[in-house]
């Protein structure tokens, strides 16, 4: 029972650090199945909470609490929804964590040098679509390093380059959100699907 403690206190530690402060990073996806060789995909993410702003390919997300925004440059237009939790889930790896603490089992183990914890998230029931989930944190400030996702043949990793806590009020303030939302050019087609 203490060592679930343990790890439920490093799990919460960093849910909860997540909530507080404003992380920034820079990051790679690879994705890789056994028979294709891994492709990688850059991009970049601001988030608090479960809000968030990303930038990928010729994409960029962001969700202010409430509404979740698509741009695509690729069509110059601006989707606006009102989200499920699930589609929440899907578009943040570190959200994903906290939605499967209450049906995976849990186990953590330090690293070699002890700077940093690997958490693993198993599911109890495998109808749920992963086989396991593996989030590295860095000790001595909680930030995440790595995410892995196996889902059957497949695994997706998010590596963060240089993550950062900043201040809200460095890159805009978060007062409003308006670094959780985006903006649309007066040529730009909105595709408004909040009901």
């Amino acid at each position: 029972m203490k060592g679930l403690l343990i790890i439920l206190s490093v799990l919460t530690s960093f849910l909860t650090n997540l909530e507080q402060k404003t992380l920034k990073s820079q990051f790679t996806v690879t994705v890789s199945e056994e028979v294709n060789a891994p492709m990688n995909f850059p991009g970049e993410i601001i988030m608090q909470g479960s809000k968030f702003r990303l930038e990928m390919f010729d994409l960029e997300a962001a969700y202010d609490g409430k509404t979740m925004y698509m741009y695509s440059a690729q069509t110059d237009e601006l989707t606006l929804s009102n989200p499920t939790e699930q589609e929440l889930v899907e578009a943040n790896p570190l959200l994903y964590a906290k939605a499967l603490v209450g049906v995976c089992n849990i186990t953590e183990r330090a690293t070699q040098d002890g700077s940093q914890t690997i958490v693993t998230l198993t599911p109890k029931d495998q109808s749920i679509g992963i086989n396991r989930f593996v989030l590295k944190v860095r000790n001595s400030d909680l930030m995440p390093l790595s995410v892995e996702i196996k889902e059957g043949k497949k695994t997706s990793t998010l590596k963060m380059k240089e993550p950062k806590f900043i201040q809200s009020d460095k890159v805009q303030s978060t007062k409003d959100d308006s670094i959780f939302s985006l903006q649309a050019d007066k040529n730009t087609y909105i595709n408004d699907m909040r009901f």
